[in-house]
Parts: C-alpha cells; structure tokens; sequence
C-alpha cells in the first residue's frame, strides 16, 4: 500500500532540484506522470511552487533517496509513521436548544424511576443537570414537577447506552461496597 506523499507536486520539485533520481523514480513516488516530471525539470509545470522537503517532514530518509539515487530500478519507498491517535473521549458540553431543554428533568425523573440505584450527582453528570435538581425531583420538590414525563434520555439522545450501563455498573460496585463494609462493621460489634 504505497501512498502519495504530503504535497506531492511540492515534493516532485524538491526532490528534481535536490536530488539524482530519474524522472520514474520521481513521478512514481509523487504518484505524477513522468512527463510532468520532465515538465518541473524543464521549469515549464510547477512554475513558483516551492519545493517541499520530505525528508524534513518525515516521509522519506537521507538513506532511502541514495538507495534509490544509486539503483535507476529502486523505487523510493514512503517511510509511514504509524501514530497512534488516542481517544479519550473527552464529553463536550454541546448547546441544547430550548426546545429540548425539558427532555433533562423528564430524563432525570425517568433514570430515578427505572434505575433507582444511581445516585444524584451521577443522574446530573448523565443528564446534564445540577445535583440540586435531580435531588428535587427525588423529592418531588422540584418547581415543576407535576408537569414532568420521564422520557428514556438514551432513545433522546442525550447520552450514550454505554454511558447508562457504565453508571449503573458504577453504582452496583458502590452498592456492593457499601454492603460489605457495614457487614464488616456489625461484625466488629
């Protein structure tokens, strides 16, 4: 799987100004036609693009260009960097229009209902409401909650069905946690 190099009418330039490869080594690297090469060597295709050093970028070595510069057969060989791109899937707030705005609390009310092991700060950080809020919706405090209707947040979109199963996980452990330590603590009386 040999790519294109970054830029690669730039490159073609740098690499006829710089170095002693033929044409087909040059046109088959930049994936051009050799006769353009011929063209950027003659001044008449490329005129005023500056070339493009691959070898300061990271696509091609000094040893690779003499390999090939010494063999008119070698073709001269992409050098990939093979970057491991993490993700660490940083949430990002996005803006909720007004007209979904509701779908929290419903979505709060419904997560209190179907998943009663959660606890409030983590219904807020999975909604996206303060801890004050779901705590008054516990209560059946909250300023409007006659008018709420627990609604999935998850089939709204509010937050992933990964995001839901990680909390309720979360929360069994803390259960389980809780548990053991005030069976440790009876057993100590």
């Amino acid at each position: 799987m040999s790519n294109a190099p970054l830029m690669p009418m730039a490159t073609a330039v740098w690499l006829v100004e710089n170095t002693t490869l033929t044409f087909k080594q040059i046109a088959d690297f930049c994936k051009l036609h050799e006769v353009e090469v011929q063209g950027i060597a003659d001044g008449e295709v490329a005129k005023g693009i500056v070339g493009y050093n691959p070898i300061m970028s990271g696509q091609l070595t000094r040893e690779e260009i003499n390999l090939s510069s010494e063999d008119n057969n070698r073709p001269l060989n992409l050098k990939t960097n093979d970057v491991e791109i993490e993700n660490t899937e940083k949430k990002i707030k996005k803006y909720v229009p007004l007209s979904k705005r509701q779908d929290k609390p419903d979505s709060a009310l419904w997560l209190i209902k179907q998943h009663s092991i959660l606890k409030d700060s983590q219904i807020a950080k999975l909604v996206g409401v303060t801890k004050n809020s779901v705590t008054a919706i516990r209560n059946k405090s909250y300023w409007n909650f006659n008018n709420l209707n627990a609604k999935d947040p998850v089939a709204m979109g509010l937050f992933s069905q990964k995001e839901l199963v990680d909390a309720i996980d979360k929360a069994e452990r803390r259960i389980k946690r809780e548990r053991k330590e005030k069976e440790r603590a009876q057993n100590l009386k």
